[in-house]
């Protein structure tokens, strides 16, 4: 049974959180399977305890396992909820059909994200036909102070709420202190849409746009262009389209009246 703490709110059930941080875990590994000691080591937990658990996890689906069962990776069902997710969200159901304008007309890649803490999670993707990445960003995540989407967000929020770093380098062109990202975050609320020009991925730059429909935004949306392609003609553009689709997408957000307030 559960127990209340200090703070009036629930204390942490620990075989749950066990569960949870080994299945984050193995998910941030993406295509680097573990054995079964590194990630005792790494939750510094009992080899044996590790192993039970694993056991279960791969009984239920959560977990897979090599035909020599001693390399292990994320299951199908974490798959079967995160598409769950994505099909109950109100939101994402709406502003789908506006990615599809906005990848119609500018020929370009749409993203969707939210924000997850110090990150973005990918929710919906258009790909460009000019340009095909091989693996859906969908369901991956990226630090904030490393994009488009992320600066349009963390721009919606007082710099105090910024940690204090140093932050991690994705490119030689991302930021990594507190100072040289909160001065950009105040270009953005001053131009009213973020630039990250090859600060997360080399070659690409993205334009973000916050979705205006929660205090602070949690969602937006980005448009990302191949370097070599990105005129200044172009980027106009981008601007001038990305700008009326999120207008659109703020004038018809889903209300929340009968439906639940998500957390």
């Amino acid at each position: 049974m559960s127990e209340t703490d200090g703070a009036g709110g629930v204390r942490e059930v620990k075989s749950a959180a066990r569960t949870v941080d080994l299945l984050e875990l193995l998910a941030a590994r993406g295509d680097r399977p573990a054995r079964l000691q590194e990630l005792a080591d790494e939750l510094h937990v009992p080899r044996s305890s590790m192993y039970a658990l694993l056991q279960t996890l791969i009984g239920r689906g959560w977990v897979r396992t090599d035909i020599t069962g001693s390399l292990y990776g994320i299951g199908i069902r974490a798959l079967l909820t995160g598409t769950s997710y994505l099909d109950s969200d109100p939101r994402v159901r709406a502003v789908r059909p506006y990615l599809d304008e906005a990848s119609e007309a500018l020929g370009e890649t749409i993203h969707l994200a939210r924000l997850d803490g110090m990150d973005v999670a990918y929710l919906a993707t258009r790909e460009s036909h000019e340009y095909l990445r091989t693996i859906s960003r969908v369901g991956r995540r990226l630090p904030a102070h490393a994009g488009a989407l992320g600066k349009a967000l963390l721009a919606e929020r007082p710099d105090s709420d910024l940690p204090e770093g140093p932050y991690e380098a994705l490119t030689p062109r991302t930021h990594t202190t507190r100072d040289s990202l909160a001065a950009d975050l105040a270009a953005v609320r001053a131009r009213g849409y973020a630039v990250d020009r090859e600060e997360g991925v080399p070659g690409i730059i993205g334009l973000g746009f916050a979705l205006r429909t929660d205090t602070p935004a949690e969602d937006a949306i980005s448009c990302s262009v191949p370097v070599a392609r990105l005129t200044p003609e172009h980027e106009r553009r981008i601007v001038e389209v990305m700008g009326a689709i999120r207008a659109k997408i703020e004038a018809t957000s889903p209300g929340t009246a009968g439906s639940p307030i998500w957390r």
